[in-house]
């Protein structure tokens, strides 16, 4: 394998000769430059070292002692140093050159994009050029890192940080693990892509993810509880096969609420116009 295609991954070279500016590696059929600003200890010939591969700010291929958490094939969380309207936004993964994330990988609205702060959860890749770039982390790879919530967790205040984002809604990653969702109707304003937020959660799935709300917080459980009803309303696209005529065990069993409970929260809804009933079905009420 040819040092091109190790570009963006860690491997192990020996010390081939010291020079002024640092110290040349070699596989024994190449050699790169690990420069004394990447080296972390002093070297002797033959010394073996392991190293990141990247192209430094000359299009050739540098070497460096700092292992970053991200990597070809590896996933971390990255904190964004700059962005480019034009070109995307960039990463600080360890080395003296930052990494691109395309505007193909960002949102379509710059009004969602990462700001200079912002933590994404991306891999690295290699173009066909063996230049080096970032890509967002698929929903496949953050379920696979999540953890799941039980019905213990529901209504607890949870952090964490926006890993996708669309008209209907963003996806969260939260600090416990657990991976979210927030409908459009349960977010003040569109966070941003990588934005830590802050909210609750109002609904546990089946399959161990999350429903969270980022409005504010009222201590009121008819408040909670119809927000509850109303966030699974809307994960249904505004109509649900419940009412003020369903059963108490299935009103329990979905919404974990007693039948009188779950009247007053849907007549509260109702009240504020936001939902109607027809037969055993409750709709959301559209302007």
């Amino acid at each position: 394998m040819s040092l091109n295609e190790l570009i963006g991954q860690t491997t192990t070279l020996t010390v081939a000769r010291k020079a002024e500016f640092g110290y040349f590696l070699t596989d024994g059929a190449e050699d790169v430059l690990l420069h004394i600003n990447q080296a972390q200890q002093e070297l002797e010939d033959g010394d073996e070292v392991e190293v990141f591969l990247f192209v430094d700010s000359q299009g050739r291929i540098s070497a460096s002692m700092t292992i970053p958490e991200v990597s070809v094939n590896n996933y971390a969380w990255v904190k964004v140093t700059d962005t480019n309207p034009k070109i995307g936004v960039f990463l600080n993964i360890g080395l003296p050159k930052d990494i691109l994330l395309g505007v193909d990988d960002l949102p379509a609205h710059h009004s969602v994009w990462p700001n200079v702060g912002d933590l994404v959860y991306v891999t690295l890749r290699l173009n066909r050029s063996y230049l080096l770039y970032a890509r967002l982390a698929s929903d496949p790879v953050i379920q696979s890192i999540s953890v799941k919530a039980t019905r213990n967790d529901f209504n607890k205040n949870v952090q964490g940080h926006i890993y996708r984002t669309a008209k209907v809604g963003s996806w969260i990653y939260t600090i416990e693990g657990f991976k979210g969702f927030i409908h459009e109707s349960q977010r003040p304003v569109e966070p941003r892509l990588g934005e830590m937020v802050e909210g609750r959660i109002i609904d546990v799935k089946e399959d161990g993810t999350i429903n969270v709300s980022l409005l504010a917080r009222k201590e009121d459980s008819q408040d909670l509880d119809s927000a509850r009803i109303y966030e699974y309303l809307m994960s249904r696209n505004g109509a649900m096969p419940y009412s003020d005529k369903s059963m108490p065990d299935e009103i329990q069993e979905r919404f974990g609420l007693s039948k009188a409970a779950f009247k007053r929260a849907l007549g509260k809804l109702m009240k504020e116009g936001r939902v109607y009933q027809e037969g055993s079905w409750t709709y959301e009420k559209k302007e």
